[in-house]
C-alpha cells in the first residue's frame, strides 16, 4: 500500500468513527429518562400546568420615587429568588417597553390559579400596585423546571454590596 492509499484508509476510517460516535451520542440524549420526567413533574408527554403571570403597569407605578421606589424593587427581586429556591418559580423576567403596558412575565410552578394568586400577592411591586398580575393556566415543557439550576451555572456572580 503506497503512503496516500494509507492516509485516505485512515481518513475514511476517522470520519466513520466520527459520525458514529455523534450518532451513538445522540441517540442516548434523546433516550426518555423516567427518573428526571419525576423529578420535573412531567406527564406522559414531558408537559405539565404551569400558571403564567403577565405583570402589568399598575395604578401606583409614579407614586414611589427614588429610595422608596429602590426598595421596593429590592423586595421584588429578592422574592423572584426565593420563590425560584422554593421551586415554585420557573422562569421571571422583563420586557422591553411596549404599548401594552406588559412589564414582566413569570411562569409559577403550581397547578392552579389559587396557589399563583398566593403567591404573586407576596411580591412587593405588586402588593404596592406598581404592578398587577394578569395569570392564566399553561400547558408547557417540564423541562423548564431545569431552568433555575442551570441559570445559577450561568449567572456572573454579583459582587457584594455594603
Amino acid at each position: 500500500m503506497t503512503r496516500f492509499s494509507i492516509l485516505c484508509t485512515a481518513a475514511i476510517f476517522l470520519c466513520i468513527s466520527v459520525v458514529t460516535f455523534g450518532q451513538t451520542t445522540s441517540s442516548k440524549s434523546s433516550e426518555y429518562d423516567a427518573e428526571l420526567a419525576k423529578k420535573l413533574g412531567a406527564d406522559e408527554r414531558g408537559m405539565k400546568m404551569y400558571v403564567m403571570c403577565i405583570l402589568k403597569t399598575g395604578p401606583n407605578d409614579e407614586n414611589f420615587k427614588g429610595k422608596e421606589r429602590d426598595d421596593i424593587f429590592a423586595g421584588h427581586f429578592a422574592n423572584i429568588h426565593n420563590l425560584a429556591q422554593l421551586g415554585k418559580l420557573a422562569i421571571a423576567g422583563p420586557f422591553e417597553t411596549n404599548e401594552r403596558n406588559y412589564r414582566g412575565l413569570y411562569i409559577f410552578n403550581v397547578p392552579t390559579m389559587e396557589e399563583a394568586e398566593k403567591l404573586v400577592v407576596l411580591d412587593p411591586a405588586v402588593k404596592a400596585g406598581i404592578f398587577i398580575p394578569e395569570l392564566t393556566l399553561w400547558y408547557g415543557s417540564a423541562s423548564l423546571m431545569a431552568t433555575p439550576e442551570i441559570h445559577k451555572r450561568i449567572e456572573k456572580p454579583q459582587p457584594k454590596s455594603n
